[in-house]
């Protein structure tokens, strides 16, 4: 698949805006400890990464009914479904001056990822978190990623990369009270 850039220009992946905070104290202070003991910002990239999908648990697995989106709330309350995850991770990326795009794939709902650029070429990343059934790895040699879109059933891949994240993504989680209600109003289109 072809992935498209939402803008041509690569600054606006390096962003931080009031999702993807990453000027935040807590995402810069989050960030500098990945970064100890890493030699190069793919080392980073993969600890970020790894940081995420393990140690904030995805809030449906956990049964954690907090909906957060803002990063920097991930972060500090260790809780988010895939699109919070996706922004936490996001802001770390960017917080270390790597370009991080927001992407999507429509399953049965809409299912949030990021999109990380290296060596002049945009890899997916899905830090959703693991589970039985569910190993998605931080790669650059192809995707391995929590989900595969069944074409019969009409599940797609989105091929456009996101500067922010998609406005019904994020009305749909500001309007969420907490995960029963966000479950019911999961956005199944963009």
């Amino acid at each position: 698949m072809q992935l498209i850039q939402e803008t041509p220009d690569l600054s606006a992946y390096l962003a931080a805006d009031e999702v993807v905070d990453h000027h935040h104290p807590l995402v810069r202070e989050t960030a500098a400890k990945l970064a100890r003991g890493v030699a190069n910002s793919y080392e980073y990239a993969q600890a970020a990464f790894e940081f995420v999908r393990d140690t904030i648990p995805h809030s449906q697995d956990s049964g954690d009914l907090r909906v957060t989106w803002r990063a920097s709330d991930v972060l500090e309350q260790r809780t988010g479904i895939c699109y919070a995850k996706a922004h936490a991770l996001a802001a770390l990326l960017r917080a270390e001056d790597i370009p991080t795009a927001l992407c999507y794939q429509k399953l049965d709902v809409v299912h949030g990822l990021i999109a990380v650029r290296f060596n002049g070429a945009w890899h997916r990343q899905d830090p959703r978190g693991n589970k039985p059934g569910v190993d998605a790895q931080f790669s650059l040699d192809g995707e391995r990623l929590a989900f595969t879109p069944d074409p019969a059933t009409g599940e797609t891949d989105c091929p456009v990369l996101y500067a922010a994240p998609h406005p019904v993504v994020l009305d749909t989680l500001k309007a969420a009270g907490d995960r029963l209600h966000l479950w019911r109003t999961l956005p199944t289109a963009l």
